[in-house]
Order: structure tokens, then C-alpha cells, then sequence
């Protein structure tokens, strides 16, 4: 069942002066990312100019090597500048921008009033809580008080989209969920150090100790070999640089009832999350979401 598509009646609507900026734009933040656009915050993404997205197909961050990409019939878009996404989001209806600003210098003349920190570090941040009126950051890595003012819970399971506004989220302990017995099986990591070639695509079935991809080390070209069935669920785009032991993609063993295209429930529950966390933080610290903080300089 196709997502409902809001349109341009939310562009003018109450929390159309509250600007979002997002550091980070895989498969976890795009949930956040895409109901904000729905509820009517104006998004911008900020990004890396070599993202390693694995999710691909649901990542706002995809349009970095496409240019342009939809995660569930929303629309991001590269641009070069605040000023042609703030025009993009204008002209199209949920559009959501995207940046590649890995220092998330755009801080300084958007002036946001809402930050989020989507990029999963899941250690030390450059984020800071005197960036906006309203900081949040997902997953480990952020004490609430601290570096933010919530965090918002990744952790898959019931916790998953609290939102704590002390102390942190659940520790990364770097082993996958168990999916009916498979844990790490279920990864795809790079043997080697080097560049990433993709030869299959997201969305096909592969066998276990299939090649679905290679490593170019310097003078060799090692194979990347699903351990079990299934379906390519994920995949790194092609050209990226890897270290031994990243991942490089994923498989999920439900094969095609699984919907590599559709955001996950995770991330729906992380976007709950988030909005909780908005809301709840305009009241508390007295923040009034449909008032400006600052217009955009304009060109």
C-alpha cells in the first residue's frame, strides 16, 4: 500500500517556519526525515560527499551519487546551496534537500530551529547544544543534558524510539539483531581494505557463498560472498572506499516477502520518536514552532 502524499498544503502549515537540519541521511534518519516533511518542517540533509549507505533504497542520502532519489514517493534532491534548497522545498511538495556539508557549516547561516544528529556515529560528536534551540541525537554516542537535549533510542527491540532526556541511549555492542537464528550471517562485510564493486543489485535473491560483489586492494580484487540465502536487502554503492570488517550490505533471509524498498518498522518507531522529542521540548523550554528563527539569506 502506496504511503499517503501530504502535498503542498503542508508547506504553508503551522511548523512551516521551523527549519530542520539534518546531519546524516541513511536508512534510520530517512523515517524521521520523511515524517517531518509530512507533518511540515521545512528539512534540509546535511551530508557526506561519500556516504556509506547500505539501505540505499530508503536513504535520503542516495541522491549524493544519483542526484536525485524517492524514498517512498518522497523526493530529495543534491543542491549546491541553503538557497536552492530552500527553493526546492518551495517548488516541491515533501522535497527534502540534501547537502554535502560534513561539518555542518549550513548551522551558521540557517540558524535551525530544530538539529538533528541522525548520522549513528555511536561515539563522540561535534554536536552541541548551543546549536539550536532544540538538539537531538539518535542512538549511542549523546548524553541528553550534555550534548543534546534528547536521544532518541536505535537499539532494535521494545526500546527502541524512547526518547531519554538524561543520560544516553542503550550501548553498541556491534552484533546485529538475531532474525529467526541469523546474526552476523546475515551481514555482508568487507574482507580487505579498498574500494567497494557492487555486481548484483538491491532487491535480487542470491545463494550462500554467492560473489556479490568485489574489493579492489591495490592490485587485487577480492570477492564479497553471501553466507546465507536470501534477499539483497542492502548494498554500499559502487566506487565507495571500505575498511576490513564495514559493512558492505546486508541479506534477509525471508526472501521476497521481504520489502527492501519500504521504510522499516525501526525506523518508524525512531521518527515517533523524534517528534515526541520535538514536541515535547518546544514546551518545556518554551519554543514557539510556528514562529521564524531566522529567514535564509537570500541570493
Amino acid at each position: 500500500m502506496e504511503q499517503p502524499s501530504y502535498g503542498a498544503r503542508r508547506l504553508n502549515g503551522p511548523f512551516s517556519n521551523s527549519w530542520v537540519l539534518v546531519r546524516g541521511g541513511g536508512d534510520l534518519v530517512s523515517g524521521p526525515i520523511q515524517r517531518l516533511r509530512w507533518a511540515g518542517f521545512p528539512v534540509i540533509v546535511a551530508e557526506l560527499p561519500e556516504p556509506r549507505v547500505v539501505r540505499r533504497l530508503v536513504s535520503f542520502a542516495n541522491a549524493v551519487y544519483e542526484g536525485t532519489c524517492e524514498v517512498e514517493g518522497t523526493t530529495a534532491k543534491l543542491v549546491p546551496t541553503l538557497q536552492e534548497a530552500r527553493q526546492f522545498i518551495a517548488t516541491t511538495p515533501d522535497g527534502v534537500p540534501v547537502m554535502i556539508d560534513p561539518q555542518a557549516r549550513a548551522i551558521r547561516e540557517l540558524q535551525p530551529t530544530i538539529l538533528l544528529d541522525g548520522r549513528m556515529a555511536k561515539g563522540p560528536s561535534d554536536t552541541r547544544l548551543d546549536q539550536a534551540p532544540v538538539v537531538i541525537g539518535m542512538g549511542p554516542g549523546f548524553i541528553a543534558g550534555v550534548d543534546v537535549h534528547a536521544v532518541v533510542e536505535t537499539k532494535g527491540g521494545s526500546q527502541c524510539g524512547r526518547v531519554y532526556y538524561e543520560g544516553g541511549a542503550i550501548e553498541d555492542t556491534g552484533i546485529p539483531c538475531v532474525s529467526s537464528g541469523y546474526r552476523q550471517e546475515r551481514v555482508l562485510r568487507a574482507p580487505v581494505s579498498g574500494t567497494f564493486e557492487a555486481c548484483r543489485e538491491i532487491g535480487e535473491m542470491v545463494e550462500a557463498q554467492e560473489t556479490v560483489g568485489w574489493i579492489q586492494a591495490g592490485a587485487r580484487r577480492v570477492p564479497v560472498k553471501a553466507q546465507i540465502s536470501g534477499l539483497l536487502r542492502g548494498l554500499l554503492h559502487s566506487g565507495v572506499g571500505v575498511e576490513a570488517e564495514v559493512k558492505v550490505g546486508d541479506i534477509d533471509h525471508r526472501g521476497e516477502s521481504s520489502d527492501c524498498c519500504r521504510v522499516s518498522e525501526k525506523a518508524d518507531s525512531v521518527a515517533a520518536g523524534v517528534l515526541e522529542a520535538i514536541l515535547h521540548l518546544s514546551i518545556r523550554r518554551r519554543i514557539d514552532l510556528t514562529q521564524p528563527l531566522i529567514q535564509l539569506t537570500r541570493a
